[in-house]
């Protein structure tokens, strides 16, 4: 083809494994990149405060990737469809493509943009996106989706391996002219009052901070990741899952390096099915992001309390570990998993708030907010969902923090106020001796916050609500 093609930009920041821009550069003699920005697209999902910072940031760094191999991002504003036959009649381009992404809402804007172009003349093609297997070529032995992970891990193991993917191209070549584009503060991703210095000191977006990410784990906590990934304090996760949601690597790539290094990255490997199964239920379930997959809890009496759900997302509600992790997760926008399946199951069954509260906030607040995946973890903290954790597993937060947090470490990074205390009283402040008390300079009820429900108590009222639930659903 003579005339140049569009490579249209969504969750696929990166140029290396990208098969939208291979395609493009093998058929094309020049290439434009372009980003549209159209979050109205994906309501009632549309990206959060740190998901936008993320994609700022993100956004520049392709940006310089781009204009170091001769090219650039062409950046507009939606309504998809128009902007992308504007941008093709603006520059002769015959052609549009792009990576699939698989939420409802943008699944829908994809079909409705491939008819516009084909509408104007122009040529449409998706490609495979940032996932190993597409969510319908795995079924089970009738037809169906899976429900339950252990199937669906070795579903996914009897696949043959996808391609590897192919490196970044050294040059991309350009048109004979540049259409005109927006500037990145133009979109106004990044936020009016500056709160995401937190962000800045932890985070590297970006493709090159997902290779650094990727190859400093590979040489450090992959190799204790069995054990390591359950202590907060410790950094023995990959905190990639930022990097893997705006696609700044390939996850065809991680499967690839990490199965060659043999068993020692088995554990790992789950997680990246987990989140294969993730988007495997997002696209055969995609009523789940507001309804619970198991039916029956459709009609749960969840309460509705403004003042226990605002103590929850304040990190004030006199658990320590359940504090900690909310106030990580406000500087960082970041939690570690651990944590985010106690935080989770305080709220759903500690307080009986509904999971759809709890999702809501971590949409807004994380800055790996993934829509498959929030939706499976909080289902699944819930019990609602697919091989969701059973109703009688209510973790004891402070149990928990004793267990994964024996020294206290996390609780004292995250919760100050209680960094005095010694180990044996840090994650239940209220009991600790009263001379303690003062000589740590802790005051409950003042200075940190006495528990907003008293565990016991909480657990019998949730295993009562669930039990109802079952009664009424038996048949």
């Amino acid at each position: 083809m003579n005339a140049p093609a569009l490579v249209w930009l969504r969750l696929d920041l990166r140029l290396a494994g990208n098969e939208a821009l291979e395609y493009a550069l093998a058929g094309h003699p020049s290439v434009i990149p372009v980003f549209v920005w159209a979050p109205e697209e994906e309501a009632p999902w549309v990206p959060g405060g740190a998901s936008r910072w993320w994609l700022h940031q993100s956004l520049n760094a392709l940006q310089s990737s781009l204009a170091a191999r001769g090219s650039r991002l062409i950046v507009r504003h939606g309504p998809s469809a128009q902007a992308l036959r504007k941008l093709a009649a603006e520059t002769g381009a015959s052609a549009v493509y792009w990576n699939r992404r698989y939420e409802p809402a943008v699944i829908a804007r994809d079909e409705k943009v491939k008819h516009s172009l084909a509408d104007a003349g122009i040529a449409a093609e998706s490609f495979p996106g940032n996932l190993i297997f597409e969510p319908w070529t795995i079924r089970t032995s009738q037809g169906e989706p899976f429900r339950i992970f252990t199937a669906f891990w070795r579903a996914c193991q009897r696949m043959p391996a996808p391609p590897p993917p192919s490196p970044a191209p050294r040059h991309i070549p350009p048109p004979a002219s540049w259409p005109a584009s927006l500037a990145m503060a133009d979109l106004g991703l990044e936020p009016k009052i500056d709160w995401a210095a937190g962000l800045r000191e932890t985070w590297q977006p970006g493709e090159a901070g997902a290779a650094d990410r990727f190859q400093s784990f590979r040489a450090g906590a992959a190799a204790v990741y069995a054990t390591g990934r359950e202590l907060p304090a410790s950094p023995g996760t990959s905190r990639l899952s930022p990097h893997l949601h705006f696609g700044e690597i390939s996850a065809r790539q991680m499967w690839h390096e990490l199965r060659a290094e043999g068993s020692a990255a088995d554990v790992f490997l789950r997680q990246i099915a987990w989140r294969e199964f993730a988007h495997h239920l997002l696209f055969h379930f995609p009523e789940t992001p507001n309804q619970a997959l198991r039916h029956e809890f459709r009609r749960f009496p969840w309460r509705l309390d403004a003042r226990l759900l605002e103590a929850w997302t304040h990190g004030r509600t006199g658990y320590p570990l359940v504090d900690a992790g909310m106030r990580e997760l406000w500087h960082t926008g970041w939690m570690h998993n651990r944590v985010r399946m106690v935080v989770a199951s305080f709220l759903v069954k500690h307080l009986m708030i509904a999971w759809q509260e709890g999702a809501a906030w971590f949409w807004d607040t994380l800055v790996d907010a993934d829509l498959a995946n929030n939706t499976l973890g909080w289902q699944w903290s819930a019990g609602c969902g697919a091989d969701a954790a059973p109703y009688f597993r209510i973790f004891n937060p402070t149990l928990q923090g004793e267990t994964f947090d024996p020294n206290g470490a996390y609780v004292r990074r995250w919760v100050p106020e209680l960094a005095n205390l010694p180990a044996q009283w840090i994650h239940q402040p209220w009991k600790a001796p009263r001379p303690l008390l003062a000589a740590a300079r802790v005051e409950p009820g003042k200075t940190y916050p006495l528990p907003v429900v008293e565990h016991q108590a909480a657990r019998i009222r949730a295993l009562a609500g669930f039990a109802r639930l079952r009664h009424r659903t038996a048949p």
